[in-house]
């Protein structure tokens, strides 16, 4: 995982290869209810809108999520990008960033399947917020990745290069 700050504008970027074809991790990570299997279950991650198992763009998902000191707080994303079984784009419309905007990759590679997120973020009350980056944000979104990794190797097992 790597993070960088380009201006204002912190960029979050994590790889992740699993033994499993395009077609199961596509069909896992692209269904929104299968996001609170890989999210910590200190965060209460909660989806209250209906959501479809096929993604698309336009997709508007609305969860509760408490990140940081059991805090609840509505989030709101929209689906603005969908290429099967390539890449999809969830953009945050309503939440606790400035902005934040995420892309996942998915691309077949021998013996499995890589995963590549790219996430730009930025925070609210910039001036403020991101001197609290480096001690507060950075390490909780690092712990969610984490999470996340260890979830995903958890249900589908370690890639092994062929």
């Amino acid at each position: 995982m790597h993070f960088e700050k380009q201006g204002q504008v912190y960029q979050l970027s994590a790889k992740l290869n699993l033994p499993i074809g395009l077609d199961e991790a596509w069909k896992f990570l692209s269904d929104p209810s299968n996001l609170k299997v890989i999210t910590p279950d200190y965060m209460g991650f909660h989806i209250i809108s209906k959501t479809d198992a096929t993604m698309y763009a336009g997709q508007m998902i609305s969860y509760k999520v408490s990140p940081l000191l059991g805090l609840k707080l509505n989030w709101l994303t929209e689906i603005t990008h969908v290429e099967d079984k390539k890449y999809f784009v969830d953009e945050q419309r309503i939440g606790p960033y400035s902005m934040w905007h995420h892309k996942h990759f998915l691309k077949e590679i021998e013996g499995g399947t890589e995963i590549t997120d790219v996430v730009h973020y930025k925070l609210p009350l910039s001036l403020i917020a991101n001197r609290f980056h480096s001690v507060l944000v950075k390490p909780k979104l690092k712990e969610i990745f984490d999470y996340r990794t260890n979830a995903l190797l958890t249900m589908f097992g370690e890639y092994e290069k062929p």
